[in-house]
């Protein structure tokens, strides 16, 4: 029973890293498209203002993917740190991506 749960909260770290990663890869996209063009800067500064939110669900997924390597309390803590920033870096891409869809 430990076992299986273990796998299960590794695979859902794993799933909320790969979650804040695209929202980090999406801002830094984004930023680099912002720098190239003329009248880029009010979506440079947005960028900038959401690194902290990237950074942050980051550091949790991977925290949370860290503590998976503890006992059945640890996965119940990874589960729900790693639950959490994924939860909340998947709204700020979906968030960001509809801002800048259409021209935004």
């Amino acid at each position: 029973m430990d076992a299986i749960f273990n796998v299960i909260a590794v695979l859902i770290a794993i799933a909320s890293v790969l979650a804040s990663l695209g929202h980090a890869g999406y801002l830094a996209m984004l930023n680099n498209a912002a720098t190239k063009r003329a009248g880029g800067a009010p979506i440079a500064q947005y960028v900038r203002s959401r690194w902290a939110v990237a950074g942050g669900t980051t550091a949790v997924s991977l925290l949370a993917w860290l503590l998976t390597s503890g006992g059945f309390g640890m996965d119940i803590v990874a589960v729900i740190l790693a639950a959490g920033s994924g939860a909340v870096a998947t709204k700020a891409l979906q968030s960001t991506q509809a801002k800048y869809r259409n021209g935004g």
